[in-house]
């Protein structure tokens, strides 16, 4: 699976934004899709996660301001953030996640080369 992110850029504080992942490859095997952000200096995060028929979770610092959605005929995966804050800047990294047994013996994760979000205090 081969993943492509886009859509990251400056943003004004309280600001939104929509970032975009498009998916190519083997995606039938696809079990659910993700975001993650890795802000300066820290370890990479769970944002949100959208399952294969639909359901979503999100990270507690992004809940209420953010949506995860797809796309499924295009292959494409969506994060829109309102509210944005500072502490929301990071490389945003897309996640495709093949479960152990469905194509593969072990599970397998995809991950994107990211986009940047800067909200500049």
């Amino acid at each position: 699976v081969q993943l492509r992110e886009s859509g990251g850029g400056w943003v004004q504080a309280g600001g939104s934004l929509r970032l975009t992942c498009v998916a190519s490859g083997d995606t039938i095997c696809t079990s659910s899709w993700g975001w993650y952000r890795q802000a300066p200096g820290k370890e990479r995060e769970w944002v949100a996660t959208i399952t294969g028929d639909g359901a979503t979770d999100y990270a507690d610092s992004v809940k209420g301001r953010s949506t995860i959605s797809r796309d499924t005929a295009k292959i494409t995966l969506f994060l829109e953030m309102n509210s944005l804050k500072p502490e929301d800047t990071a490389v945003y990294y897309c996640n495709a996640y093949h479960e152990a047994g469905l194509c593969h013996a072990d599970a397998i994760e995809y991950w994107g080369k990211g986009t940047l979000v800067a909200v500049p205090s």
